[in-house]
């Protein structure tokens, strides 16, 4: 689909109007060094503004810079990451600033391609780093973007539409003088379409319904995490009774976080990586 001048220029006054009387207040897009932006980006990846905010605000609190990060204990790191679930991100994280550090001198490169070799960076964080830390004019997608193109540009139609869709339309109407606040505006429609018209997003062809926590295995993961970061070393049995769940599930659950390289045992004491 290609876009005149004129739908473009309705489109992006459409998106910018709506955003300079709606648009949200983030503590990392107050100020955009580096650092915050990966920070804020990582958390982001899978979970929602609400449980990021203060969690965003505690951590760079805690872990000041790339630097800071890159020497912290993962014990200490874990306990202020309790929340937020997913913790292989925060070993991500971890990661990140020690290649920042010692490959790059402190500086994060301004580059998609050199983001993406980091841990836990695609491309499409890659860019989203890019435009939100260094004003590129990037073009990636994100749920409350594709829920913004297919409330505007498919309506009527009834097909599941992809990303290979959407992309290049979210690339003719870039605002490429300012793409960090084009961004940030389009992110805040797509948020508000999605409450008020049943998630456009939906009718994308890469969504997906995210599992149950309840119950779930990821629930597990995160308790054993939890214990491991409040307590420091315990024994397989005790966190097998203390984690209260079917026994034999605990063990592999165990058995997949110690090959992910999340947690280690010493005889039979399990620890965090590094606490």
């Amino acid at each position: 689909m290609l876009l005149s001048n004129d739908q473009i220029s309705a489109f992006q006054q459409l998106i910018y109007a709506f955003y300079k009387e709606h648009g949200r207040s983030f503590a990392w897009r107050v100020h955009h060094d580096s650092y915050r932006v990966v920070v804020s980006e990582i958390m982001l990846q899978q979970t929602q503004t609400y449980r990021v905010e203060p969690k965003f605000e505690q951590f760079i609190t805690t872990f000041g810079s790339f630097a800071e990060l890159a020497n912290a204990d993962m014990r200490d790191l874990f306990c202020v990451w309790q929340g937020l679930g997913y913790n292989r991100r925060a070993k991500a994280l971890h990661a990140i600033a020690q290649q920042v550090m010692h490959e790059y001198d402190g500086v994060l490169p301004e580059s998609v391609e050199l983001l993406q070799t980091l841990p836990g960076i695609g491309y499409a964080t890659a860019s989203s780093i890019c435009a939100f830390a260094f004003n590129m004019p990037t073009v990636f997608i994100e749920t409350n973007i594709r829920a913004v193109f297919i409330h505007t540009f498919f309506a009527n139609n009834s097909e599941a539409i992809s990303d290979k869709t959407l992309l290049p339309l979210i690339e003719q109407t870039l605002d490429r003088t300012q793409p960090r606040q084009w961004y940030y505006a389009l992110m805040d429609y797509g948020v508000y379409l999605k409450k008020e018209h049943k998630n456009p997003a939906r009718r994308s062809a890469h969504y997906t319904k995210q599992s149950r926590f309840e119950g779930s295995d990821r629930q597990i993961r995160g308790a054993i995490i939890r214990q491991l970061a409040n307590n420091g070393a315990v024994s397989r049995q005790d966190l097998v009774v203390v984690i209260n769940d079917d026994a034999p599930r605990v063990e592999r659950i165990l058995d997949q976080l110690i090959a992910e390289g999340m947690i280690q045992q010493t005889s039979d004491q399990c620890v965090m990586i590094g606490g």
